[in-house]
């Protein structure tokens, strides 16, 4: 286990040991992340142009292995490295991917435990807003210094305005959202609650200028769904 993560880090591992929530995962973020399979669907697309056919990929926050199934099956010459704090998420990666898993190394702590690479391409989905800005800064630049010159990175996560006038709009549209898509009513207030209270949010342009200053370029939004936002970026 990694010394060099602050305690937020330590916050959001915390949170996926609940047996509860680890059975309900695979449910969640369909209903609170508009457009979640197409997400993933665009990462791979994103990392595609320039990564090689035989690319080694960085999954950095694996979770519960949606996203790396997602990619392992549209790719299936890759092979990947994933990393999360959570074993028990790590347990119901290996559930998930079954076969897939022949391609994926699963490694349990945050970027720190992940091998050096040099990856071909990266990912960080849904994970950065558990970091304050200056250990997500760290997690970027220990990220991209595991990464081949020039190789794509993908990472989406919660980032919307956070003016005092918008940030309350934003947070209702997303729990309205989460009831449209199915969600018990008192279950979306309960989430919008508690993204209000611990997470760790940003202003877009700010996330952008953390990318930049942990030595990424060619920075593009190609995301945008209600308090969600996504970058493709270089290496």
């Amino acid at each position: 286990m990694t010394t060099g993560c602050v305690q937020p880090a330590r916050n959001a591992a915390n949170s996926f040991k609940n047996p509860e929530a680890i059975a309900n995962y695979a449910e969640g973020p369909p209903r609170f992340v508009p457009g979640f399979e197409a997400l993933h669907r665009m990462t791979g697309v994103l990392l595609a142009e320039t990564a090689p056919a035989q690319a080694r990929v960085l999954v950095l926050g694996a979770g519960g292995g949606l996203e790396l199934g997602a990619l392992a099956q549209a790719q299936p010459d890759w092979r990947f490295v994933g990393v999360d704090p959570s074993d028990p998420m790590l347990d119901m990666a290996r559930r998930t991917l079954g076969p897939l898993m022949q391609r994926i190394e699963l490694v349990h702590g945050y970027i720190d435990d992940a091998p050096a690479g040099p990856f071909d391409a990266a990912t960080c989905l849904l994970t950065l807003h558990f970091l304050d800005a200056a250990e997500r800064l760290r997690t970027m630049q220990a990220l991209h210094s595991r990464l081949k010159p020039g190789a794509p990175l993908v990472t989406a996560h919660s980032s919307f305005p956070q003016d005092p006038a918008s940030r309350p709009t934003w947070l209702s549209r997303y729990a309205a959202y989460a009831v449209a898509a199915g969600a018990n009513p008192e279950q979306a207030a309960s989430a919008r609650a508690a993204v209000d209270a611990h997470l760790n949010l940003l202003d877009p342009g700010e996330d952008e200028d953390i990318l930049r200053d942990a030595g990424f370029s060619d920075i593009a939004m190609f995301y945008a769904a209600f308090t969600w936002r996504g970058w493709i970026a270089r290496a």
